[in-house]
């Protein structure tokens, strides 16, 4: 989920987080959201439609109730009965909150989460004061990592690109599926074709059905790849840019990304990704094919 704010996001302390920690918040106002729902939710999303694109999206390919979106939707009300915050609370738990008595109710609710809780994303530093809250400030995330913003919209300069880009299908699932898994260990230190190698092949091959894996083969091998993590009517969000070892720096990513943008940019207004900060050698290649760094975030891995 993108949740960088409009002001950069700054390194803070526990001491300066330490304040989120209250005493129990009304959790009278906070319920799990039904299908009924769905129309309000969007509504109460779409008012930020590039930071709540992966939610958005969650809900427009599975529904709010579904064993896909890995965890459960929970609204928290405000004393008029409006929403003030919406989170997705399980593997991925992806928080938008716009008030402080939203983020700590849903934090507090995320405690007893029934999916085992893997990363926490949220506008600028709210991931680590729901990690906080969350935890009564008695466990550290596994790993804290900022990443940059980066999007693109029209104009958009079109760029020559000598490879094909074509829709991956069933018969590369295992090279898809090793790339995406060879990128998330870098990001996270966990291979997930190792930790839960049936579930993540299922899930690959479940977004290349969607239509949304994007591949250049070269004699057989996979040399670059890019995946569509969620897309609604507004923006489309962009993750898993893969180049194969032997391609790197020549490049063959910023081409075949600029190609690809060019193609999505009929179907959206807006493009966006995040890219940890210290990957500095794509941020080039991104650059090189449009796209422009915006903002940062915070997301843990816990």
């Amino acid at each position: 989920m993108l949740h960088p704010n409009t002001a950069k996001t700054n390194e803070i302390t526990r001491d300066q987080l330490a304040p989120v920690l209250t005493l129990t918040p009304d959790m009278s106002k906070v319920r799990e959201l039904r299908a009924e729902d769905t129309v309000e939710v969007q509504a109460f999303l779409s008012i930020r439609p590039v930071h709540t694109v992966v939610m958005s999206s969650f809900i427009i390919d599975n529904g709010i109730e579904s064993d896909l979106n890995r965890g459960k939707f929970y609204g928290y009300r405000n004393a008029s009965g409006s929403l003030e915050g919406v989170a997705l609370i399980g593997h991925s738990t992806l928080v938008e909150a716009r008030t402080a008595d939203a983020l700590n109710a849903l934090a507090f609710c995320a405690r007893r989460a029934e999916t085992p809780i893997h990363l926490i994303m949220s506008s600028g530093n709210d991931a680590e004061r729901f990690h906080l809250q969350m935890t009564g400030g008695m466990a550290e995330p596994r790993l804290k990592c900022t990443e940059a913003l980066f999007e693109v919209s029209f104009p958009f300069a079109v760029q020559k690109c000598e490879w094909n880009i074509e829709n991956a299908d069933m018969s590369q699932l295992e090279q898809v599926a090793e790339a995406q898994a060879e990128i998330a260990f870098i990001e996270c230190g966990v291979d997930p074709m190792l930790k839960d190698r049936e579930g993540f092949l299922k899930r690959v091959a479940r977004r290349i059905e969607q239509g949304r894996v994007f591949t250049v083969y070269s004699e057989g091998k996979l040399i670059f790849k890019a995946d569509i993590i969620a897309e609604t009517t507004e923006t489309i969000y962009l993750e898993g840019i893969y180049v194969h070892p032997d391609h790197r720096g020549a490049g063959l990513g910023s081409r075949c990304l600029a190609a690809l943008t060019q193609q999505l940019l009929g179907r959206v207004e807006n493009i966006s990704m995040l890219s940890n900060v210290d990957f500095t050698g794509a941020h080039s290649s991104f650059e090189r094919a449009g796209y422009r760094r915006s903002d940062q975030c915070v997301t843990l891995f816990v």
